[in-house]
């Protein structure tokens, strides 16, 4: 095993403030799949048997070892001291050395043959990626997640840009709510990604309309091979992990 930060399938991918993104290939890979195993705690092996199909269960296995194998040189510890818990009211993992909760933030996101992971030493984070290529039911979906001005943005383009734009604003909205850490409990059409966004700036800030004291970074790190974008929580250079 390789403790760093670039390994035989991740590597860095974007620096965006102080957090940074890897990419993960999940492509089909059997030395990857196989050196992936020795990364795995027992628990996460036992995870890994009840995939039914290879696909989902090659995707958790390279991701959690690539996020176990960033962590460890972040943290500057050995990869057996890492263990992860989840919150009980969020359903969000956050990462334990040696029983102690960790200071530093995670999220991890995967579609298709691209997995990312964001990591920032302090703050809410969320990451979100969609490779890019047709989506069923897209015409329902725009009704259904996105605000009026929103879809008036995308019943503008057509063709593959209408799907790239689509998939751009969806990933905005899901690292948005994966930061929240509200899950399913927050609707994607109740809030508006910003105008300028829209308008194909990839970099604003943001504020939940319920929650306008907390502001939030947001960036679109996508490039033609995916769509993705990442949410940090903008907080006191003098506040304490964990705390706003």
């Amino acid at each position: 095993m390789t403790e760093s930060g670039t390994g035989s399938w991740w590597q860095p991918y974007r620096r965006v403030g102080d957090a940074t993104v890897f990419h993960v290939d999940l492509k089909p890979h059997a030395d990857h799949e196989g050196d992936s195993l020795a990364w795995l705690d027992a628990t996460e092996r036992r995870r890994l048997q009840r995939f039914q199909i290879p696909g989902p269960g090659r995707r958790f296995s390279l991701c959690r070892a690539a996020l176990r194998a960033v962590l460890t040189g972040r943290l500057a510890c050995r990869n057996e001291r890492i263990a992860f818990e989840v919150h009980d009211d969020r359903g969000k993992p956050f990462a334990m050395v040696d029983g102690v909760p960790a200071p530093i933030s995670f999220n991890v996101s995967h579609s298709g043959d691209h997995g990312l992971i964001a990591v920032a030493p302090r703050g809410r984070l969320g990451v979100d990626v969609e490779q890019r290529q047709p989506r069923r039911h897209m015409d329902l979906l725009i009704d259904t997640v996105f605000t009026e001005p929103e879809r008036a943005v995308l019943t503008t383009a057509e063709g593959r840009d209408r799907t790239d734009l689509f998939l751009d604003f969806w990933t905005m909205k899901e690292a948005l709510i994966k930061a929240l850490g509200t899950g399913l409990s927050t609707d994607p059409a109740s809030f508006e990604i910003p105008p300028e966004m829209q308008r194909g700036m990839n970099r604003s800030t943001f504020r939940f309309p319920d929650l306008p004291a907390v502001t939030w970074h947001l960036d679109n790190i996508g490039n033609q091979a995916y769509a993705a974008a990442v949410a940090r929580e903008m907080i006191p250079e003098s506040a304490p992990f964990g705390e706003p």
